[in-house]
């Protein structure tokens, strides 16, 4: 599984790329691409094959152009990483209210991330601890913070709050992906691999040495067809988390009686 880094390329250029403030002289013939035609190339291939697939030349022989020609445009992969990340999360809605209550609305983006992350599960193969600032990104970040602004919480609460959120999402995501990845790559479904494999886990499994884990297991088995399922555990998982921010923002208010 290939993992990228966002920031890892001159962050000067990673912004310029976001912000459009590259700037090109008036002079000469016109330029026969731009950084949008490159970045929405990339983002179909790693769509398409997966974000161990995307280079620079593989962009440049979808384009039609020498692989050398792309560097005028965009300076390595990893700022193009960059800017196709910031033009996935301009695929999710604008700033708006949405109705319902902070509850309503944190349950509807977090469903809007989902969707995202199956769109491009190429995202999940970046690690974004040290993001570029690219209006995308920050729109987002400022999509979520108003759905639980004024609800009483400090402003560091409402950033861990959405933080939390998002890092639900993310996981299951990732799993959910995973799964539909292995499928595709070994050619049989969950239910499939489980049933090849039942008789013989049957054999080796001892019912009194593990009661609990058997009986569960079994329940969990008969309702998903496999050992797990990604839409059950976002699902299960998104209320719970929904639950304890409910305690802890009653609480809040309460304090602040």
């Amino acid at each position: 599984m290939t993992t990228e880094y966002s920031g890892s390329g001159d962050p000067q250029r990673s912004i310029e790329l976001l912000w459009g403030l590259q700037e090109r002289g008036k002079r000469g013939p016109k330029p026969r691409l731009t950084v949008e035609q490159i970045v929405q190339e990339a983002i179909a291939l790693a769509d398409a094959e997966g974000l161990g697939a995307l280079s620079m030349r593989r962009v440049a022989d979808a384009l039609k152009v020498a692989p050398m020609s792309l560097y005028t445009y965009v300076p390595s992969k990893a700022e193009l990483i960059d800017v196709m990340l910031d033009r996935a999360y301009g695929e999710l809605p604008p700033s708006e209210d949405v109705s319902g209550g902070w509850r309503a609305r944190l349950e509807r983006i977090a469903r809007e991330n989902w969707a995202l992350y199956h769109r491009h599960p190429w995202m999940l193969h970046i690690a974004k601890s040290r993001p570029v600032m690219g209006p995308n990104l920050i729109a987002r970040y400022e999509h979520e913070l108003r759905a639980v602004d004024g609800i009483g919480l400090t402003d560091v609460e409402m950033d861990s709050v959405v933080s939390l959120v998002a890092g639900h999402v993310e996981g299951a995501a990732r799993r959910s992906v995973e799964a539909a990845q292995a499928e595709r790559h070994t050619g049989m479904s969950d239910e499939q691999w489980w049933a090849a494999h039942a008789p013989l886990l049957e054999k080796v499994l001892d019912p009194q040495r593990y009661p609990t884990a058997a009986r569960v297991g079994s329940a969990a088995g008969a309702e998903y067809g496999a050992a797990t399922h990604p839409a059950h555990a976002f699902e299960f998982g998104l209320q719970r988390v929904l639950d304890g921010l409910e305690v802890f923002i009653q609480a809040r208010t309460r304090d602040k009686r």
